[in-house]
């Protein structure tokens, strides 16, 4: 079941094991029955602190991990392998009494919940996004007597995922109704069932002293810009939704510079941790909302928190866009996906729609060649805009279909999930039926910067921040980089230096501008002697 590679990594996690631990099995005599076996079998032979015990459960075949003398409150019904693998291992180590590393208040937040969970999480074992919501509650199990979870495999649980209605992963459901959908943090799900979190959390934030550097948004330009203001020696600030923005849902990135090929949340990992690695006030699970100038520039949050600084670089990013037709808001979840990795294994054997003849569109198209029926790619333009290799590789696919000029004006449903869309013809106005059960929308990206519109910050007329050479918007003090501005081309790599820049620009600024009467005594200003140093 585990090649010698697997078993290696496995043998060196599970030398961690303090106390000793029971996996659970329930089984039957079909494939997949005898495979979870072979796998909790080899898993209870490489370690003495791992006894195995057979019991029925509800789903077969599934496994449970415990402590000796209890019934699970982890379990995974389906095989735990995959993206789902290190799911498995952190649930082991964390049974035998390896500490987590999540945010310490957060797991006594987590022990402190009253009343009884009960989650359920249908995955599928391909999805990247998957794993941080299984391992997320996984953790809140075993942290409190009062928790349970269990991972469900959608692609070996259909009927469930038919009756439920289930059409993009993961899903979470809480006692028995819908919880959620898509990828969310520890520290969302906590909040989130804990009603007096956020009023606590934003009366927290708003005792805070003012920041010298605060940065909004947690992706490559955010933790770009970060690094380089700590490393000033300046107190600096970033505050995000969550870190990693866009790249996080970036399966594999074969663009950066120096590395061959990485994924999205292996850099995001790689990024979260550099910056920790600096005195950075990190404040993820917060959505900004507004901003204004005066004495210090002031950021508040959807929480109802005020932040305030000496300057602000915003780098919010960009998130998908969307067609705005008809049909894709009340199907979204049902049909409507954004995610070809992570839910294209729901719809094997169906046929699906791809809207958009980019780099992405078309890649999504290649990879659902290989786990659907067949795919029909929808380009509203004349021509495809995807790299020609790309375009090569669409084409040589007999399930692949390409359909230029059309205008997608309608997604058709049942009252409970897709069964088709509609489009124009736009050389003929034709309107034209398309029987699918999914569509995936891969027309680019829009820019968070809705909540900029009423403030000064001057936005162009796609909603983009515009910015110098320097970084700097139209607001003094105030500077953006990344996906979220004019920046011509939308790169990691790209962020990354403009992040950079937009820092130094920053401390730039801070270095030129007195400091206000409101920050003197809160902290050190800024040391002069360090203005010439920009590299």
């Amino acid at each position: 079941m585990l090649d010698a590679n697997l078993k290696k990594q496995l043998d060196t996690y599970l030398q961690n094991i303090v106390n000793p631990i029971e996996v659970t099995v329930s089984v039957d005599d079909s494939p997949k029955g005898k495979e979870l076996y072979e796998l909790a079998a080899e898993i209870a032979d490489m370690s003495g602190k791992i006894s195995l015990r057979e019991a029925q459960d509800q789903r077969t075949p599934s496994m449970g991990v415990t402590v000796p003398g209890e019934e699970p409150r982890v379990k995974f019904a389906g095989i735990p392998m995959g993206h789902e693998f290190t799911s498995l291992v952190l649930a082991l180590l964390q049974a035998g009494g390896h500490p987590s590393k999540a945010d310490a208040a957060l797991q006594e937040q987590i022990r402190n919940l009253e009343g009884e969970y009960h989650f359920e999480t249908y995955i599928s074992l391909s999805c990247h996004n998957c794993p941080d919501v299984v391992q997320a509650l996984n953790l809140m199990a075993k942290l409190n007597p009062n928790i349970t979870h269990v991972m469900v495999d959608g692609g070996l649980f259909k009927q469930e995922v038919e009756d439920r209605q289930i059409m993009a992963v993961p899903t979470v459901f809480l006692n028995g109704q819908h919880f959620g959908q898509g990828r969310m943090t520890l520290a969302e799900i906590v909040n989130k069932v804990d009603s007096g979190a956020a009023r606590r959390k934003a009366a927290e934030l708003t005792q805070k002293p003012p920041f010298d550097v605060l940065i909004v948004g947690g992706g490559p330009a955010g933790a770009a810009a970060a690094i380089y203001a700590a490393r000033k020696g300046i107190r600096t600030g970033l505050v995000a939704e969550r870190f990693g923005g866009q790249v996080m849902d970036t399966v594999g990135i074969e663009n950066f510079i120096s590395v061959p090929y990485t994924e999205g949340p292996k850099l995001v990992a790689n990024l979260e941790q550099h910056v920790k690695d600096y005195e950075v006030d990190i404040m993820t699970e917060q959505k900004a909302a507004g901003i204004k100038s005066g004495s210090l520039i002031e950021l508040t949050l959807e929480n109802g928190a005020t932040l305030t600084s000496r300057s602000v670089i915003l780098a919010t990013g960009a998130r998908w866009r969307e067609m705005n037709v008809p049909g894709e808001k009340e199907y979204r979840g049902k049909g409507v996906a954004y995610c070809p990795h992570c839910d294209g294994p729901l719809f094997k054997g169906r046929r699906v729609a791809v809207i958009g003849g980019g780099n992405s569109g078309i890649e999504a198209a290649i990879d659902l060649a290989g786990i659907v029926e067949h795919v029909t790619v929808l380009e509203f333009s004349d021509t495809l805009r995807a790299d020609e290799v790309l375009q090569r590789k669409a084409r040589s696919l007999q399930n692949v279909d390409i359909i230029k000029n059309a205008a997608t004006t309608e997604v058709r449903g049942d009252g409970k999930k897709v069964v088709g869309l509609t489009y124009t013809d736009r050389t003929t106005g034709e309107s034209k039926d398309l029987d699918v059960a999914g569509i995936f929308v891969q027309i680019g990206l829009v820019p968070n910067t809705e909540w900029l519109r009423d403030s000064d910050i001057n936005l162009t007329r796609f909603g983009e921040i515009e910015i110098d050479a320097k970084g700097a918007t139209s607001m003094p003090g105030v500077y953006a980089a990344g996906d979220v501005t004019t920046v011509p081309f939308k790169q990691i790599v790209i962020a990354m230096g403009a992040g950079s820049t937009a820092a130094l620009g920053a401390f730039d600024y801070l270095i030129r501008t007195p400091t206000p009467a409101a920050v003197i005594g809160q902290h050190a200003a800024v040391d002069t002697a360090g203005a010439a140093e920009y590299d």
